[in-house]
């Protein structure tokens, strides 16, 4: 699935020669996970200000509303002046005076809702619950420490949840958590204050080093340039069961949370 890093590289190589781009149409395939919400004809005309992201959506702010794009668990968009026909998995075009922007989602679980604003409850359902970017000043000391304390739960399925911070998906989780030297089971509310910054700065290392490296083409993510993502070629744990860790040579373990696999050493990671 693309998370925060993988979005993040998609708004990067489309928000320069989208904006101010003026819509001239609108093209729709196969129903995605939720409707557009609004006539297609009233997006023609209207102008493409700028390019957004909050959590795994991007926001394209038009004159009059704005759209929001998910790209579900294996979707991805291109931008170009000349796309050829749409195929069987491509589900939703902008056309515009600068080229055209396809999504395409072979599993159909990505989507393009139109909202009045940010504030219209059609965008407020999506992103409402959502926590705190962990790019941005929001994501302070105090504010991870205390949300850590209110938990219970295991930390790594609390990061992926999405209520504390948002975009921390499987790969960065696990390799934040190793980072941090914390085992991927121990309950957050029992992590203390300095161990709590050690995670809050691996998780902005590992996010900021993820969109440098173009994200992680785990399947067949690609930005909308089409160029792929090299960060899984750089991980300490993820996806390496059994392989020697790179700093104690132990091998790596995998284990299942939250119906997710989970990565780490039980020597880097012992507690």
């Amino acid at each position: 699935m693309p998370e925060l890093p993988e979005v993040e590289v998609t708004r990067l190589s489309i928000v320069d020669p989208m904006t101010n781009a003026k819509i001239t149409d609108v093209v729709l395939g196969k129903p995605l996970r939720w409707p557009l919400s609004c006539d297609p004809q009233m997006l023609i005309g209207q102008r493409v200000k700028t390019i957004r992201r909050r959590s795994k959506y991007l926001l394209l702010d038009l004159e009059r509303g704005l759209l929001l794009v998910h790209l579900g668990m294996s979707g991805s968009l291109r931008f170009a002046s000349e796309l050829g026909p749409m195929g069987a998995h491509d589900h939703f075009e902008l056309q515009t005076d600068k080229g055209s922007l396809r999504l395409h989602d072979p599993r159909r679980f990505g989507a393009v809702v139109y909202a009045r604003s940010q504030e219209d409850p059609v965008a407020q359902k999506l992103l409402g619950h959502l926590g705190v970017e962990p790019l941005e000043s929001g994501f302070e000391r105090e504010y991870f420490f205390k949300a850590l304390q209110s938990h219970v739960s295991a930390i790594k399925p609390l990061l992926m949840a999405g209520k504390v911070v948002v975009g921390v998906g499987n790969i960065y989780a696990s390799e934040a958590l190793f980072m941090a030297a914390i085992r991927p089971t121990l309950a957050a509310h029992r992590i203390s204050k300095p161990r709590a910054e050690r995670l809050r700065l691996a998780i902005i290392e590992v996010l900021t080093r993820a969109v440098k490296l173009g994200g992680s083409s785990l399947r067949d993510f690609s930005n909308a340039d089409g160029q792929s993502g090299y960060f899984q070629l750089q991980t300490h744990v993820y996806d390496r069961q059994g392989q020697a860790c790179k700093t104690c040579q132990t091998p790596i373990k995998a284990i299942r949370q939250a119906q997710r696999s989970t990565f780490y050493c039980p020597v880097c990671q012992k507690r």
